[in-house]
């Protein structure tokens, strides 16, 4: 198939061009939001850059949606309507925000366009309304088992910690600090230790680092802490245990399905959370061991090959389904329910 898709979630992108299609990804001069293309990613050749002018020409067999706005750049660049001129599926990566247990997805209120939500838990807690919903799971790129726990450090990898908070629980660092000096990697984190009032002993900024080099650099740490109150999962959690990262985590949307107990801890109980840190850093071993288990966890959950087989499947169902739809209105037929 030939797919649409903006560059919008680096990571999640990273494993879905990675499959059997062909991958169209929108440039433009700026590079921007609405045109970065591959984004000087090391991408296979099957995802190719096309110019914003020239997508009104290009065959297309699907659009992925990742943003409401797309559905009004799909018409305007391409001529043609998402979900009813070319089949569209709409890709839910973000828990809602605001009144939660009455939060409305967008899309809604139509049939035409499926869900999918990369969690369980962010198809449990949207409205979906009228849409037919589903849920394809991470997939992640095998980094290799590059766990080697030498430095009794904790390792973090978050963006904007000092933005987003409470969100990322980055309120929560301090405590774990004073478990175990703290290394953060990610983007937007210079002004943390001034923040956190943390001193360069108990905490240190990697920045935003390569891939490759994030998870070699990572896998130095003893443990991989994630601390997020509100968010998806977080693929760099999924990475840290392909790597072999034992794991501490904030029991918190999607971790208690992500982290098996004998990986690490996942827990509310703040107090539990510093005694798991503290076990790790004294032993390991066990930290070792508890990381192995975190390998073979993620390698059977949330490996490419389960990742591009089901997503093979929603894309073919989304091919058939749409040209259901369209001999039922050429026929003037009404309704999905006749089927």
């Amino acid at each position: 198939m030939r797919i649409l898709l903006w560059h919008v979630h680096g990571g999640w992108t990273d494993a879905f061009v990675r499959g059997e299609h062909q991958y169209l990804l929108p440039t433009s001069p700026d590079r921007d939001g609405w045109g970065l293309g591959r984004g000087g990613r090391d991408w296979p050749p099957n995802a190719v850059e096309v110019p914003l002018e020239e997508l009104r020409s290009a065959d297309l067999d699907a659009v992925l949606l990742q943003r409401t706005d797309e559905l009004d750049a799909v018409e305007r660049l391409t001529g043609r309507r998402a979900g009813i001129d070319v089949p569209a599926v709409f890709v839910e990566h973000n828990t809602p925000r605001g009144d939660v247990p009455n939060s409305v997805h967008p899309l809604a209120d139509q049939r035409d366009i499926p869900i999918v939500h990369v969690t369980h838990v962010n198809r449990m807690l949207w409205d979906g309304g009228r849409a037919p919903t589903l849920v394809v799971e991470h997939g992640v790129a095998d980094p290799g088992h590059l766990y080697t726990g030498e430095l009794e450090r904790i390792g973090v990898v978050v963006n904007e910690p000092v933005r987003r908070w409470r969100v990322t629980g980055t309120d929560l660092l301090p405590g774990f600090a004073d478990v175990a000096p703290l290394d953060v990697f990610g983007m937007g984190a210079e002004a943390l230790p001034e923040a956190l009032e943390l001193d360069r002993d108990r905490l240190r900024i990697e920045g935003d680092v390569p891939t490759s080099r994030l998870h070699r650099e990572l896998a130095r740490r003893r443990l991989y802490l994630h601390p997020m109150r509100w968010t998806s999962l977080g693929l760099s959690l999924l990475e840290a245990m392909h790597a072999g990262m034992p794991v501490v985590a904030l029991d918190a949307t999607e971790a208690s399905r992500a982290v098996p107990p004998e990986a690490g801890l996942v827990s509310a109980d703040l107090d539990a959370l510093h005694a798991e840190a503290r076990a790790l850093m004294q032993d390991p071993d066990l930290a070792r061991r508890k990381g192995d288990a975190a390998r073979a966890h993620a390698l059977a959950h949330y490996g490419l090959a389960a990742f591009h087989a089901r997503w093979d499947a929603v894309l073919a169902d989304l091919i058939d389904e749409h040209a259901h739809r369209r001999s039922l209105r050429a026929t003037g037929s009404s309704g999905r329910e006749s089927r």
